[in-house]
């Protein structure tokens, strides 16, 4: 299987964990990741946002950059930055997946997004995709968001 790699060589030495995220070197590392999520380059954006989504780290500028990403033209850009999202704040990814699982098509990502902020609100659109896709990761996971999301119905917030 080819590994869908990105054009940056930095991106490509966090992958392979040549370069840090931690150390003496992680506070610029971070402001370079964080200038990856916007380069002109759509793997780029992709690579950075996953792997900043990944990070504990959950500054401001790091909320930014997600809160940034989730409007890329990219929908797999704006899937890591959601569920990026999703794992620092339910409430300010609640709206991005609103808007996203109006689609047809959904990025992996939603999904675990939507499990993690389980909110009512988006049972509707989840129901859409109950249904066998013929991906079983994707049936496993699109059942376990509607499932979080039906739990947190009539429960208070």
């Amino acid at each position: 299987m080819n590994r869908y790699d990105p054009p940056s060589d930095f991106l490509k030495f966090l992958i392979e964990d040549d370069a840090s995220l931690s150390g003496d070197d992680a506070d610029a590392n971070l402001r370079r990741l964080i200038s990856l999520t916007r380069d002109e380059h759509p793997a780029n954006r992709d690579w950075a946002t996953l792997i900043l989504a990944q990070q504990d780290a959950d500054t401001s500028k790091v909320r930014q950059a997600l809160l940034t990403a989730a409007d890329d033209e990219n929908e797999y850009v704006r899937a890591e930055a959601i569920l990026g999202l999703a794992q620092r704040d339910r409430a300010s990814a609640l709206p991005f997946l609103q808007r996203e699982l109006g689609g047809d098509h959904l990025a992996l990502p939603l999904f675990e997004a939507a499990a993690l902020v389980a909110d009512a609100s988006l049972i509707e659109n989840l129901r859409a995709f109950a249904n066998p896709s013929g991906d079983a990761l994707m049936d496993e996971i699109a059942t376990k968001a509607l499932e979080a999301c039906e739990a947190a119905q009539g429960m208070p917030d």
